[in-house]
């Protein structure tokens, strides 16, 4: 079964799928070693990984196990980042959620407005009952985030990723269909 990635719109973003036109955007964020300091996986330091990337979009689209879609600021089709539907499992009718900002983009509310409208998406798709995501306790930004959505703190993952010889504690976040609220 296929999931084909939506295209969405909010107040100021645009929601789409990855084309070949971002592979330079989408180098820049994932090589930007403060942007993933908090992250499970080193910064790229080849090209090689855009195409890894692209791949798993296209596969995860095709095995129908999630969406990633590319972030633009509607006002000037500027990419901010990207956010990601996975894991999708339609027999326990669950999911995960994932996202990534360029700085520039951090402090203006767009990863809220977009997770917000991905979760939308994914609550009116498909019969879902639970989303969860996790964040590094150690980025507090992140954490409200998904506050903000109204998902729930469930517990940590203590020394869940070992990145570059850093150890690092995960929050394990819950969302569930009951408790979503537009």
């Amino acid at each position: 079964m296929t999931l084909p990635t939506p295209i969405l719109h909010t107040e100021r973003l645009r929601l789409r799928p990855f084309t070949d036109d971002d592979a330079d955007a989408l180098f820049a964020l994932q090589s930007d070693a403060d942007v993933l300091r908090y992250w499970d996986s080193p910064p790229w330091v080849d090209r090689a990984s855009v195409a890894r990337f692209m791949d798993g979009c296209r596969r995860m689209a095709e095995e129908g196990s999630g969406a990633r879609v590319a972030i633009e600021r509607s006002a000037d089709q500027a990419f901010v980042g990207w956010c990601t539907f996975n894991s999708w499992n339609p027999d326990f009718r669950s999911a995960s959620l994932g996202y990534c900002f360029t700085r520039a983009a951090w402090g203006h509310g767009y990863a809220t407005e977009a997770a917000r409208a991905v979760l939308g998406w994914a609550f009116d798709a498909l019969d879902l009952n639970r989303v969860q995501s996790e964040t590094d306790t150690r980025n507090p930004a992140s954490a409200r985030v998904l506050e903000k959505l109204g998902f729930t703190r469930e517990g940590t993952l203590r020394e869940d990723c070992i990145v570059n010889g850093d150890v690092s504690d995960s929050w394990v976040y819950g969302l569930l269909r009951r408790d979503w609220v537009r």
